[in-house]
C-alpha cells in the first residue's frame, strides 16, 4: 500500500467511525491486507504533451490529461497543477477536436522542419569536413592536408606553405605571391634545406586542398582548380630545392621550367578538391604549387616528400568524430475521444 492509500483509508475510517491509537492502526493493516482499498489510486502523472479541452463559452481548460467517467471529465489541469472535473455537456468536443487535430499538424510541421534543417546542416558539414574514407573526414574545413599511411595506419598531416618568404597566411590558399618576371633574367622558385618537413610513407598520397567559393582574389574554384593546380618534384641544388626555373627573354616571352607528375584534380565539394598522382612517385622532394589564370606561378607552395623508411611524421591530425543528423523522440499522440 503507498502513502496515499494510507491517507486515504486513514480519512474514511476517522470519518465513518473515529478511532485513535492501536485500533486505528489494526484497521489500516487489515484494509491494506484485504485490498478494500485497491481501487482508490493516486492521481496519474500528468502528460508532458499539454492539450486544451474548450469549452461552450469559448473559453478553455490547459491540461496534461482527461478521462472521461460517465457524465463528468476529469482532467490535470497544467495551470494548477491539481486534478479537476467538469460535467461532459460544458465541452465544445468539436472545437475540441479541432484544436486538437491543428494541434498534430503544426507539431508535425514543426518535427519536418527541424528535421529538414538538421540535414541541411548535416550536409553543410559534409561539403566542409568531407568523409573521404570509412572513418576519416578531413579535420579542419581549410588548409591543405596530406593523407598517409604509418605502419598501417592513415594520418592526417597539414602541408604549410613554403617559399622565398614564409606566408603567414597558411588558412588561405590565394594566388598574391605570382612571381613578377624581369626582362632577361632568370628566376628560380626555391625552398629551404634538402627536406621537407611532412613525408609520405606511401608512393601515391593523396592531397586534399581547401577551396573557399567566395573568395573572388583567389581566381578559381573547385570546378575550376584542375587547370590551376599540380604536383612537381624538386632538384636539389646548393642545399635548397628547386621547385621551378623561369627564363625571362629580352623580348618579353616567359619559359616556365618544372618537373611535373602526372596527377588528377577531381572536385569534392564546394570546399575541396583532390589530388592524386596517377602512378607511384619515386621517393624524393616535390610541392604542390598553384598558377592563375595565365599560368604564372605561386612562389609560396606545399612542400612534401615521398619516402617510405622515413620515421613518424610530427603533428599526427585526428579526425573529428562522425556527426548523425539528431534523432527526434516523440512520445505517441493521444487523440481526443469525446
Amino acid at each position: 500500500m503507498c502513502y496515499f492509500e494510507i491517507c486515504e483509508a486513514r480519512r474514511v475510517c476517522q470519518k465513518g467511525f473515529p478511532m485513535t491509537g492501536l485500533r486505528c492502526f489494526v484497521f489500516l493493516l487489515f484494509v491494506a491486507s484485504s485490498g478494500i482499498l485497491s481501487a482508490v489510486q493516486a492521481p496519474e502523472a500528468p502528460n508532458s504533451q499539454v492539450k486544451r479541452l474548450i469549452l461552450n463559452d469559448g473559453s478553455y481548460e490547459l491540461i496534461g490529461r482527461y478521462s472521461i467517467e460517465g457524465d463528468r471529465v476529469r482532467y490535470f489541469s497544467a495551470e494548477r497543477f491539481a486534478w479537476e472535473e467538469l460535467p461532459y455537456s460544458m465541452i465544445d468536443w468539436a472545437a475540441t477536436g479541432k484544436f486538437a487535430s491543428q494541434a498534430a499538424q503544426d507539431a508535425d510541421r514543426r518535427t519536418n522542419e527541424a528535421l529538414e534543417n538538421a540535414a541541411r546542416e548535416k550536409s553543410e558539414q559534409d561539403a566542409r569536413l568531407p568523409l573521404v574514407s570509412p572513418g576519416m573526414r578531413i579535420p579542419a574545413s581549410e588548409g591543405v592536408f596530406l593523407l598517409d599511411v604509418y605502419q598501417g595506419k592513415p594520418e592526417w598531416h597539414k602541408l604549410a606553405q613554403n617559399g622565398g618568404e614564409l606566408n603567414k597566411n597558411t588558412g588561405s590558399n590565394i594566388l598574391r605571391g605570382v612571381i613578377n618576371p624581369i626582362a632577361g633574367s632568370k628566376q628560380t622558385v626555391e625552398l629551404k634545406g634538402l627536406r621537407a618537413e611532412i613525408q609520405s610513407h606511401v608512393a601515391e598520397p593523396v592531397i586534399y586542398f581547401s577551396v573557399d567559393p567566395a573568395d573572388a582574389v583567389m581566381g578559381y574554384n573547385s570546378e575550376t582548380a584542375a587547370s590551376h593546380l599540380r604536383i612537381v618534384r624538386c632538384k636539389a641544388k646548393k642545399g635548397n630545392r628547386v621547385v621551378a626555373t623561369i627564363d625571362i627573354a629580352v623580348y618579353g616571352k616567359v619559359r616556365q621550367k618544372v618537373q611535373n607528375v602526372t596527377a588528377r584534380v577531381d572536385r569534392i565539394s564546394d570546399y575541396w578538391v583532390k589530388i592524386t598522382p596517377l602512378a607511384a612517385m619515386k621517393p624524393g622532394e616535390y610541392a604542390l604549387v598553384e598558377s592563375d589564370e595565365k599560368g604564372s606561378l605561386n612562389q609560396f607552395v606545399w612542400d612534401f616528400g615521398v619516402d617510405p623508411s622515413a620515421p613518424q611524421n610530427p603533428a599526427t591530425l585526428v579526425a573529428e568524430p562522425e556527426k548523425d543528423v539528431p534523432v527526434l523522440i516523440q512520445k505517441p499522440r493521444q487523440t481526443v475521444n469525446p
